[in-house]
């Protein structure tokens, strides 16, 4: 996928309706009728069908028309079923976005080998900022699409605590540049989206973010 094909299948996947979904038909061994997936979730099949031609819009699943092997060819509608489209995206649980700090890391070493770091912080809140204007653009939340990036943010009171951190591993072996990173990156996305009354400010936690949210003081 490219870069706005991979954002177009990351929100749509912001919906947990429509992630719980997709696990589905990714993790069937056959392709998936409306029916089936939504008698597996409980939900309407107007619903499922409309949340499943989301998921096939933004390219995670691909859909056609195939006659149940238990029905007699001839008899009644061709349903459509829905399955993966190619490897899909990778997710993991906790999210992680290995590749988002990897693309960073490369661009940085490419513009400017001698000063690595600091020409990485400066591609980190761009590529926040990339996604932050995407965000006002489409008048998203905020809060929203950080779900969607892994971050896990639960608001509280004037606080939005991430709860996990897309780049854990590294975080661990390098904690001051990505942790620096993850700053730089989250303070372009407030900025792009427009969210002047959000602060980034670095608050490590075990087991969390190093980065939490803040209401800006009022100026």
């Amino acid at each position: 996928m490219s870069g706005g094909e991979r954002w177009s299948a990351m929100a749509a996947l912001v919906d947990r309706s429509r992630r719980a979904l997709y696990d589905y038909v990714c993790r069937a061994d056959h392709p998936v009728t409306r029916e089936e997936a939504a008698a597996a979730h409980g939900m309407s099949r107007n619903l499922t069908a409309f949340h499943l031609d989301k998921l096939v819009e933004s390219g995670l699943l691909r859909a056609h028309y195939e006659t149940p092997a238990d029905q007699p060819r001839g008899r009644g509608r061709t349903p459509k079923v829905y399955q993966a489209a190619g490897d899909g995206l990778a997710i993991t649980v906790p999210e992680r976005r290995y590749e988002l700090i990897a693309e960073i890391l490369a661009d940085a070493v490419a513009d400017d080998p001698h000063d690595a770091p600091e020409a990485a912080r400066r591609h980190a809140r761009q590529r926040g900022r990339d996604i932050g204007v995407r965000i006002r653009e489409a008048d998203e939340d905020v809060v929203g699409v950080l779900a969607g990036l892994g971050f896990a943010p639960e608001s509280l009171g004037d606080q939005v605590l991430l709860r996990n951190c897309p780049f854990h591993a590294l975080a661990a072996r390098q904690t001051a540049l990505v942790c620096g990173l993850n700053n730089a990156f989250l303070g372009g996305l407030v900025d792009g989206a427009g969210r002047t009354d959000l602060l980034p400010r670095l608050a490590p936690r075990p087991g969390a973010c190093c980065v939490r949210l803040d209401t800006a003081p009022d100026r």
